[in-house]
């Protein structure tokens, strides 16, 4: 079943302990980020305010308890999008209370899929779909999902990660 608007939206309001997100590609091609990434690549600043509606919603799942986790999939050299994640998205998600972590596959490989999901308190599986170029086609709830495969690769790829601030700080 694809989910678009409000219906997607409501699996981030309404998820009751755990938000888990895969994040497999080296480069997202988001219509409503292309200003922001040009501004990067320019050198801008980070703008005011810069997704503070994100933020404002991690905040208040972390005031209620609830826990919003990502693992990043990464390959050196950065591509110039998860140079603008890691240097303007990223740190105020840290901020706000999201647990980034970054997997670094420059010189290894895990047993992982090569598909980006969310897993909302461990029994709901969203696939979030992409063309090669990084373009978001759609998104898609998993029927009677086989969960133990999500979670093995969850804690695989939080047991094979490190904090943002950590990786981040090692590699600069």
């Amino acid at each position: 079943m694809l989910l678009d608007g409000e219906e997607w939206q409501n699996y981030f309001r309404d998820f009751e302990r755990s938000a888990f997100r895969l994040e497999v590609h080296q480069i997202y091609t988001m219509p409503f980020e292309a200003g922001t990434v040009a501004g990067f690549l320019a050198g801008d600043p980070v703008p005011d305010g810069f997704n503070s509606e994100w933020h404002d919603c991690i905040r208040d799942h972390r005031a209620a308890g609830r826990t919003m986790t990502r693992a990043k999939l990464v390959r050196l050299p950065l591509t110039d999008y998860s140079r603008y994640l890691f240097e303007w998205c990223i740190p105020g998600n840290v901020a706000a209370g999201e647990d980034y972590r970054i997997v670094d596959l420059t010189t290894r490989k895990l047993d992982l899929p090569d598909q980006d999901f969310w897993l909302f308190d461990e029994s709901v599986v969203v696939h979030m779909n992409y063309r090669p170029d990084g373009t978001q086609i759609n998104r898609t709830l998993i029927e009677n999902p086989d969960i133990s495969k999500y979670l093995r690769w969850r804690d695989l790829a939080i047991a094979e990660s490190v904090p943002f601030a950590k990786w981040n700080s090692a590699r600069t």
